[in-house]
């Protein structure tokens, strides 16, 4: 039996095994797609349920900070944060000569 190449049929001569080749190869790719369907739906709960429990523990966070700032005294949290002013001290230091000269050295 020399089959050629230009013949791209079933490979089977019998009707019977070309049927059931069909059969089971419809039923085997209904099957992947109905177990596609449902790894899906799995997949897609699974990320839901992630998103919804990191969102609870964001909201969540967010109220204790605010409960803490309004236990400090700062009923405002946003006024603070428009401030521009900054507060502090400082001390001038001569590069070229280094700290230890500066020690002395007296700002009017």
């Amino acid at each position: 039996m020399n089959y050629s190449s230009s013949n791209r049929g079933f490979p089977a001569g019998n009707p019977i095994a070309n049927a059931l080749v069909i059969i089971v190869g419809a039923l085997a790719i209904g099957a992947s797609i109905v177990l596609g369907f449902f790894a899906f739906l799995v997949l897609s709960g699974l990320i839901l349920i992630f998103v919804s429990i990191v969102g609870v523990r964001v909201w969540w966070f967010q109220r204790k900070m605010r409960k803490a700032a309004g236990r400090n005294g700062t009923a405002e949290p946003r006024a603070q944060s428009e401030s521009q002013v900054i507060e502090g001290e400082f001390r001038v230091v001569d590069h070229r000569t280094g700290p230890a000269a500066a020690k002395g050295k007296t700002q009017d």
